[in-house]
């Protein structure tokens, strides 16, 4: 995450964030109350759509759903508070970047504030800062795999296994001797920052009967 994050108050007028917007170079911001706690999300789209339709009323003709009436309502606020989306969409700075990923992508957004466990602002993240990760070196992904994963995660010994890393797929092979063992393994690998996919390899010696137990 970025922590150097721009931000406005609630109180915050329109034309104070239109010239951040300019200057900063963003295309929104987290909104905050007095407590530095993130209450709501203005986008350059909230903006613009204020523009748009003060402009023009006329790009609602007709009877108005009460969707159309909201959008109009929101539209005619002078503030922060009027303009924003809320509640916020947020990420905790523990959560995965996989998880933060699932949140822009099915909620369509192009940043996403996380916050502590007091709701307070700590940084924002953008759709650069989550595609970032799959750029980590092969090499890094399997020496954490090795080490801290099946090593010091599973406190097994890690040349039990051949662990390939290629593109960001990793591969895996050899016995775990359970099946509870490899997929927690293979969970484990799969929510890495940087694995692209998980290639589950393992064979089992064990009978069935015994794997399950």
């Amino acid at each position: 995450m970025t922590t150097d994050v721009v931000a406005v108050r609630a109180d915050a007028s329109y034309r104070d964030m239109t010239v951040m917007l300019r200057e900063h170079r963003v295309s929104g911001f987290p909104v905050l109350d007095d407590d530095g706690k993130v209450v709501g999300v203005v986008s350059e789209t909230d903006l613009l759509a204020k523009e748009a339709l003060d402009a023009d009323p006329r790009l609602h003709p007709g009877p108005l759903t009460w969707r159309a009436h909201a959008k109009q309502a929101k539209a005619r606020g002078l503030t922060a508070a009027d303009l924003m989306t809320r509640p916020a969409v947020t990420i905790g700075p523990d959560e995965p970047a996989s998880r933060a990923a699932r949140l822009m992508y099915s909620r369509k957004l192009k940043r996403l504030p996380v916050v502590d466990r007091g709701g307070r602002l700590a940084g924002i993240v953008s759709r650069a800062d989550v595609l970032s990760v799959f750029s980590r070196a092969d090499e890094e992904i399997r020496r954490e795999v090795r080490q801290d994963v099946i090593a010091d995660g599973f406190f097994t010994d890690p040349d039990r296994f051949t662990v390939t890393v290629e593109d960001g797929i990793v591969t895996l092979v050899g016995d775990p001797g359970s099946v509870i063992l490899g997929d927690n393994i293979v969970d484990q690998v799969r929510h890495l920052e940087g694995v692209v996919a998980v290639r589950d390899r393992f064979i089992y010696a064990l009978p069935d009967r015994a794997r399950i137990q």
